[in-house]
């Protein structure tokens, strides 16, 4: 998942080199066309998340999550990228398809969540669609210069949330590191939704109106946020009913 996103930061991030001192300084209201964009932007990210749920689903049916689901994402969205911007449609069903795949790849977890407590599974979305909007619409009303800065601190971020799991499985990691890595990983991602958000707006005033590559980016940080999210929860709700084993038995 982390590997997902920090695909696109490298990805996208490239394209920040063409932005001029004049569009860093522009404070302008976001024009009608790119409003138009934002919407394109966003609904196909609903249509991503439905065939995320279908691909889980399908995983709770027939267990089809694991390497080759993950594997298959991965060469959907290389797919999609190498695809041109005039094939739309193509380029909408590689994301769908990506989409799907990787919903079965974040099954297994589904599946555990819903044999410990079905109701994390809903508390964790409703969490992350709430954080999701929340901190949209504060990249899409506040001053953008701000948030395109934010962006070099949330790189180095990520880059120590990397080495933490490099050398996590090198030399072993305690649980205090494990849960280090879970919330600054999930501040990391939900900081990305802001600068992500903050520069498909800024792309968009500069004429790239690409809408399926710009969801297929807040589609991976809706679920890198979502993943952690559901990770955090489960861990409270296993350790809260390990206590009250305990207390029982004593």
């Amino acid at each position: 998942m982390d590997a997902f996103a920090s695909y696109f930061q490298n990805q996208y991030s490239s394209g920040r080199r063409g932005w001029s001192y004049e569009a860093l300084k522009n404070f302008r209201q976001i024009s009608p066309v790119v409003q138009q964009h934002l919407k394109k932007v966003y609904f196909t990210l609903c249509c991503a998340l439905v065939a995320s749920a279908a691909g889980a689903y399908l995983h709770l049916l027939w267990n089809i999550g694991g390497i080759l689901t993950t594997l298959g994402c991965i060469g959907c969205i290389v797919w999609l990228m190498a695809t041109p911007v005039c094939e739309e449609r193509k380029r909408a069903g590689l994301l769908m398809a990506s989409s799907l795949l990787q919903g079965a790849t974040v099954g297994p977890l589904i599946e555990f969540v819903i044999e410990l407590d079905p109701s994390i599974l809903v508390s964790a979305f409703v969490g992350t669609a709430v954080a999701f909007g929340c901190f949209s619409a504060a990249a899409t009303l506040a001053r953008r210069r701000e948030y395109l800065y934010l962006g070099g601190l949330l790189s180095a971020g990520l880059s120590i949330l990397f080495w933490l799991q490099f050398a996590s499985s090198i030399f072993g990691g305690s649980t205090a590191i494990f849960k280090f890595e879970l919330y600054f990983g999930l501040l990391v991602f939900l900081g990305y939704m802001v600068v992500d958000t903050q520069e498909i707006i800024e792309r968009a005033h500069l004429g790239d109106l690409d809408y399926v590559k710009h969801a297929l980016t807040l589609f991976t940080d809706f679920v890198a946020v979502f993943v952690r999210i559901l990770i955090i929860m489960s861990k409270n709700a296993v350790e809260k009913s390990e206590k009250e084993k305990k207390k029982r038995r004593s």
